[in-house]
């Protein structure tokens, strides 16, 4: 949608086809409804939230940044507030707001949507686009098309990994996919026991069974589930679980006490053994954990619950502190597509002139948003990466289309 208001601005006739009933389906599930569009941090810090590939986005960030952003949703009428995070949501709150938006543009410019309309092939001759065959066997002469599929996430949003095929027909390379920005499976009976205990302000680590090497780091917000974790905490560092971490074995660590140091936690733990120094072990625990987590603790940590308080020795008590300092979960795997915000791969980057999004395979032939292989944590990020790549693919579409 906004590859078709650029290049319709810049003067191309734009025809807009999309296999679903409505446009910008994905658009109604993005931030639970509320669409999480852009963040308003400073346009550099853009790119470290940006997983794979981010250098190859520099003149597609600079080219629409977001700020341009805003002041483009902003101008179509879709108000904008700025949250937590800087990130950036429709004043309504209704990720409508920001589909109509779209629409609006797309209808002012005069682009044809055809809705319903499924593509089969994209048509190439002496290694120029000409057209596409839609499904039903009808041909569209075209002299250029932009790919912008979306990757595999949300299967019924549309999402079935057509342009990776139809890119790969044409020559292009495929970056193994994965589901990313998605919950976690882990091993042990733990995550049951915790179903739908929330946890905030954790410091959470994923860190590599083979070397130790920490692979992302991160502050903030996680949830129990029966199968693992999920919450935003955790939906971040899935983007750093690949197929080598889940072969060579990988941990979550998570800090519940951040706020201390192992020494100050220790002082703590002391002062609220003396406290309670009359009672078991289990029942002097209330003020450090929620109550569902006191027993999985009390399993971690070695001591039996049963314990007089007055009796945990200085070295219980100081390996106590390190286990909640360092408590560690063995992770399995990721959950699959369909519970999946975003997808990890794609049409490789290395095969896409990054100033203009055209294919260096094919003249006539764009890519933008996530079929490309680029990812970003969440926050805005991979909307912003959506904007941006459609943005300079329709600019430079149209300019091909008009020589």
């Amino acid at each position: 949608m906004m590859a078709a208001c650029r290049a319709s601005e810049c003067g191309a006739r734009v025809l807009l086809l999309d296999k679903n009933e409505k446009a910008g389906k994905k658009i109604y599930i993005t931030g639970k409804g509320r669409c999480n569009l852009t963040n308003a941090c400073d346009t550099e810090e853009l790119f470290p939230n940006v997983v794979h590939n981010a250098k190859f986005l520099y003149s597609a960030f600079y080219g629409f940044s977001n700020f341009m952003t805003m002041e483009f949703f902003e101008k179509c009428g879709c108000p904008l507030k700025t949250e937590r995070g800087n990130r950036v949501f429709p004043v309504s709150d209704h990720s409508s707001d920001v589909i109509r938006a779209l629409e609006r543009q797309l209808s002012q410019n005069r682009v044809q949507i055809r809705l319903r309309t499924e593509v089969r092939e994209i048509v190439c001759r002496d290694n120029k686009i000409s057209g596409v065959i839609l499904k039903n066997g009808k041909t569209e002469s075209a002299d250029a098309v932009i790919l912008a599929t979306g990757g595999l996430s949300y299967p019924t949003t549309g999402s079935t990994g057509d342009g990776y095929r139809m890119a790969e027909k044409l020559g292009h390379t495929i970056v193994k996919t994965a589901p990313s920005l998605v919950p976690l499976t882990v091993s042990g009976t733990c995550p049951k026991e915790l179903q739908g205990l929330s946890l905030k302000n954790v410091q959470a680590s994923l860190v590599s069974a083979a070397d130790g090497k920490v692979l992302y780091e991160g502050f903030g917000e996680m949830l129990f589930t029966h199968f693992g974790v999920s919450g935003p905490l955790i939906l971040s560092a899935s983007s750093y679980y690949g197929e080598k971490e889940k072969k060579d074995g990988c941990y979550l660590i998570l800090d519940l006490k951040p706020a201390l140091t192992e020494e100050q936690l220790d002082k703590r733990l002391l002062r609220d053994f003396t406290d309670n120094q009359n009672k078991q072990f289990k029942n002097a625990l209330g003020g450090l954990f929620p109550n569902r987590l006191i027993p999985v603790m009390i399993r971690e940590s070695g001591i039996p619950a049963e314990k007089p308080v007055n009796e945990i020795t200085k070295e219980e008590r100081k390996h106590f502190a390190a286990v909640i300092k360092n408590w560690r979960i063995k992770i399995t795997d990721t959950r699959w597509y369909d519970e999946a915000i975003i997808t990890r791969g794609g049409v490789s980057v290395k095969e896409v002139n990054p100033s203009t999004m055209e294919s260096k395979k094919v003249s006539g032939l764009y890519f933008a948003g996530e079929l490309l292989d680029l990812d970003a944590l969440t926050g805005g990020f991979n909307l912003q990466i959506a904007w941006s790549t459609g943005y300079l693919a329709g600019e430079n579409a149209a300019a091909m289309a008009g020589e």
